[in-house]
């Protein structure tokens, strides 16, 4: 929430329109202490997952109140390309989304409008809500509002893929986030972006979205994956989770210690 003395920027936005590295993190696990943790630790963009994690919007609230002292951004993944779910959203404070399952220039269309008040889009007007804080300063948000929310929309489809061309032209989409996983199962490779046909349809949405002049972005499995990322043209990587880190510590010490006690 802004200072009453404050306007509403995005810093995350404005290095990704300078095509500029941004280093993302998902935030699965509902915890504010987590998100506390990662911002503490200098991540840009803190993408709060609210389509494959358990949260609601009080989560998302206690989570982004967590960020409040660090220069992190909240992003969200919302859970679906829903005018009235991205609008709660945007109210509450995110200063971004991430759109999934976004198949067509429509799609595209329809979530760049929730993500804009009018007359460019159909998120409707209220200075009462967190984001434009609560009826104080509003108007320091709400003038700012429809430059500096981020949209982007995940390709995670062949129709996606197929449509590409259309998609990168929407007015107001800021970015195309690439979900390898999903593309990879869809088109029958069950989590296997390794395929031949895979690979050849995701560099097939890295041509057309690095062409366009629109960010890309995408997941990478740690950081050396990452810096392949960047270095073909993507400008954010989100290589790490909350969940996923935590899990990984824990089985780290777990392997460690029956190494040292097999027999205990």
């Amino acid at each position: 929430m802004l200072r009453l003395d404050e306007t509403f920027h995005n810093p995350v936005k404005h290095l990704l329109q300078n095509q500029k590295k941004v280093l993302g993190a998902w935030l699965q696990i509902a915890s504010p202490f987590a998100a506390e943790i990662f911002a503490k630790a200098g991540v840009d963009a803190l993408m709060i997952d609210m389509e494959h994690g358990p949260n609601d919007i009080l989560s998302l609230i206690d989570q982004m109140r967590a960020l409040g002292r660090f220069d992190g951004v909240p992003l969200v993944r919302v859970p679906w390309n829903d005018m009235v779910v991205i609008k709660r959203i945007l109210d509450a404070g995110a200063y971004g989304v991430l759109v999934p399952y976004v198949n067509s220039k429509e799609e595209a269309e329809s979530a760049v409008a929730a993500c804009k008040y009018p007359t460019i889009g159909v998120w409707g007007v209220a200075p009462s809500p967190r984001a434009p804080g609560w009826n104080m300063n509003s108007m320091n948000y709400m003038l700012r509002a429809n430059e500096e929310i981020l949209v982007m929309t995940a390709v995670e489809t062949m129709e996606a893929v197929n449509n590409i061309e259309e998609i990168v032209q929407v007015d107001g989409l800021d970015g195309i986030f690439i979900g390898p996983m999903d593309l990879a199962t869809s088109m029958g490779y069950f989590c296997d972006p390794s395929a031949e046909e895979v690979r050849a349809a995701i560099e097939k949405v890295e041509t057309a979205v690095l062409k366009s002049g629109k960010f890309l972005a995408s997941v990478a499995n740690g950081m050396d994956a990452a810096k392949k990322k960047f270095d073909q043209g993507y400008s954010l990587v989100i290589p790490f989770a909350d969940g996923g880190m935590l899990g990984a510590a824990a089985r780290k010490n777990v392997e460690q210690f029956q190494r040292m006690f097999p027999e205990r």
